[in-house]
């Protein structure tokens, strides 16, 4: 197995070289023999896999836009280590985030 020089991708054999699709082409070795099982085309759209979950714990806090009592929290160190942690909350109905301090 190669591996294109200028982009990294994978060479695959093609008309007696070994091509890449930014189009660098080498000449097969002679000695080597190399073999396509199956051609694996480049999908350039985005599969979604599943509706946006919301993941975390779910705590009682009244969101500041929509006025909804359920919001997912994560706790961050965002100042130094001495300092108490950053509560950062997203509204379960709106995805609204917003931070408290204590």
């Amino acid at each position: 197995m190669e591996f294109c020089p200028d982009c990294g991708a994978m060479l695959l054999p093609k008309d007696g070289k070994l091509e890449c699709g930014c189009g660098y082409k080498k000449d097969l070795a002679s000695n080597n023999e190399y073999e396509l099982s199956r051609e694996i085309k480049a999908e350039e759209n985005v599969k979604m896999l599943g509706e946006d979950v919301d993941v975390g714990p779910v705590t009682n806090e009244t969101c500041p836009e929509c006025g909804h009592d359920k919001a997912i929290y994560k706790m961050l160190q965002t100042r130094s280590a001495d300092e108490a942690p950053t509560r950062i909350f997203t509204c379960t109905k709106c995805k609204h985030t917003w931070r408290a301090y204590d």
